[in-house]
């Protein structure tokens, strides 16, 4: 394994321009995500991180994958030698059926073939579903740094942890898999190119306690509260929204670098509610649009926006053009207004539209 670059990452330094533009799960608008030819065709388009999704195989190896059920992102289900692997099983409190990671090892997961997740709104993606094998994250660790050099550019990772708690309570701690993983990748623990992220802050914790100095940062969704939480607290777990209140991200801060929050929090309806009171109130009512933003900032954290997409169906609506759910809407415009809050990074599933939208607001400021 070649010895580690040490790229200036963004998080730490200031790289010019705000915010910082992550492929999701590669380039996932082009190509299905998580395989070699989305993450190639981000760093050609110019995404300055990726975002892998990471999940465990039953032997211990860290795979890509947006969930660890993988029906609707592989051809596990045509596979049948396979078939006796369907299951039911309880995914942080939810019901799934269908096929787990963890039930297979790397050798098995190795042949299967990635498909399209979104195949109905992305037909030009699917047309490549069977070409592509799943990647490790050890792969994806060897794509960066191979793009870093050939473009001579810094290029970082936002490693994402999924189901982390799921995963400990089946011996496969993703925290201590991940630290394996990146000394044996030669990125080092203390390697400036690397953010972490999930949805539940114990595995973040814990992460920080392994002496990985990346940025943590706390995923936030719309709505709902954390899993680990829910295992820890039950129906009295905090929710979502109670993180993001004033006196939620002060306590957030010093225990990780950022927040990273649905783009649903941040959108024009959001803006209207969140600049009403102030005063004790705003202490604990949720902040949104750029007031959470500047709160946040305030606090010392930094906050990504997740996931700018240009397809109709995942416009808010005032951005929807047409009634086809697949044809691009003003995308620019809902992204132009989401960079306008003063977010530091966004996720996006076509880069080179995330790049467009910077250099848009850039113009118009």
């Amino acid at each position: 394994m070649p010895a580690a670059r040490h790229y200036a990452w963004p998080m730490q330094h200031d790289i010019g321009s705000r915010p910082l533009v992550i492929g999701h799960r590669g380039a996932p608008g082009y190509r299905p995500e998580h395989t070699r030819s989305a993450y190639e065709l981000a760093f050609a388009l110019g995404a300055e991180a990726v975002e892998p999704d990471i999940v465990a195989t039953r032997d211990g190896v860290l795979v890509l994958r947006h969930e660890n059920e993988i029906s609707g992102t592989t051809d596990v289900a045509s596979r049948p030698e396979f078939a006796s692997r369907r299951t039911t099983r309880r995914i942080d409190g939810r019901l799934l059926t269908g096929w787990f990671t963890e039930d297979f090892t790397w050798a098995e997961l190795s042949t299967l073939r990635a498909r399209e997740r979104l195949g109905a709104l992305r037909q030009a993606s699917m047309s490549f579903d069977g070409r592509y094998p799943i990647l490790r994250l050890r792969d994806l660790f060897e794509l960066i740094d191979t793009a870093a050099d050939e473009q001579r550019r810094r290029i970082g990772m936002v490693a994402e942890f999924k189901h982390a708690t799921h995963f400990a309570s089946l011996g496969l701690p993703l925290d201590e898999l991940f630290a394996a993983e990146l000394d044996d990748a030669g990125w080092g623990r203390g390697d400036s190119r690397l953010v972490m992220e999930a949805f539940e802050l114990d595995v973040l914790d814990r992460l920080g306690g392994r002496g990985i100095h990346g940025a943590r940062v706390f995923l936030i969704e719309a709505t709902g509260s954390p899993a680990d939480l829910v295992l820890e607290h039950g129906r009295a777990a905090p929710r979502f929204d109670e993180f993001v209140t004033e006196a939620g991200l002060l306590r957030l801060a010093g225990r990780v670098d950022g927040v990273s929050v649905d783009k649903a929090r941040l959108l024009p309806s959001a803006e209207g509610v969140a600049s009403g009171s102030r005063g004790s109130a705003r202490q604990q009512r949720p902040l949104e649009g750029s007031e959470l933003v500047d709160a946040a900032h305030s606090a010392g954290l930094r906050v990504f926006a997740w996931t700018l997409r240009p397809e109709n169906r995942f416009l808010s609506p005032a951005f929807r053009r047409g009634t086809a759910r697949a044809a691009f809407g003003d995308w620019l415009g809902e992204f132009e207004r989401v960079i306008s809050t003063g977010v530091d990074g966004i996720f996006v599933d076509h880069p080179d539209l995330g790049l467009e939208a910077r250099a848009a607001a850039s113009a118009r400021s």
